[in-house]
């Protein structure tokens, strides 16, 4: 499918089918993953697709006492979340449904390939995910070529020890997320609900606009030209 497209429609799915995902449909998607960008080409993306029912209860398991805690926090507006309670209420269900999805791939990514230019920060160090997250969201994007969906989570990487335990992951590899996979039960969005870009890009200082009203009708506006090829 055309990459704008696939880009405006890969939402987070929280209603799956039960059908299963081939091997040769996850095998392309990886394929195509694989080409994410990362430092020094190093590399340090590892998957592990877990199908197996007795595996995915034990994830599920895990993930609920987490989850329930950030669902009562949004209940209780102690977490402020700016979602819809249509939005908060599917992802419970997700949560509650969670073993029952065909696949959750494990995201892992070994340290030594990663290289994070932030830990002297007095802040939230983030960098390192800079050679791990384009190359899932590649992932994402691959699947929903092939009308297969997901729903990325990174919850059970508060687990990290006991899911590593259960899933035989060596010393020197972190969980960074989890992703759940399977065609939807549902159709994919048509439209989903992101801020306008004059909202959100600045020019040379931060919140100083770069685009006006004329400059976004311009730039949306239909276009004559052909693309080459």
């Amino acid at each position: 499918m055309e990459l704008t497209e696939a880009m405006r429609t890969t939402g987070t799915c929280r209603y799956f089918s039960d059908q299963e995902v081939p091997d040769d449909v996850l095998y392309r998607a990886f394929d195509s993953a694989r080409f994410g960008p990362q430092g020094g080409n190093r590399q340090p993306v590892r998957w592990i697709v877990v199908r197996d029912a007795a595996l995915k209860k034990a994830m599920a398991d895990l993930y609920l006492p987490p989850w329930k805690a950030y669902f009562e926090g949004i209940s209780g507006g102690d977490v402020r979340v700016g979602a819809l309670p249509k939005t908060v209420t599917a992802a419970d269900d997700f949560a509650e449904h969670l073993a029952e999805v065909p696949a959750i791939i494990v995201l892992c990514a070994e340290v030594d390939g990663l290289h994070p230019t932030d830990t002297g920060l007095d802040r939230l160090s983030v960098v390192g995910g800079a050679s791990i997250y384009p190359t899932m969201q590649n992932l994402c994007l691959a699947l929903r070529e092939q009308g297969v969906a997901t729903a990325v989570t990174t919850l059970l990487c508060i687990e990290e020890v006991k899911i590593a335990e259960m899933l035989d992951i060596p010393e020197g590899f972190i969980t960074a997320a989890h992703i759940a996979v399977g065609y939807p039960a549902t159709s994919f969005p048509t439209k989903l609900t992101r801020s306008p870009v004059q909202d959100i890009v600045s020019l040379d200082r931060f919140g100083a606009a770069m685009f006006d009203d004329d400059a976004v009708a311009k730039a949306t506006a239909p276009s004559d030209l052909v693309p080459a090829g």
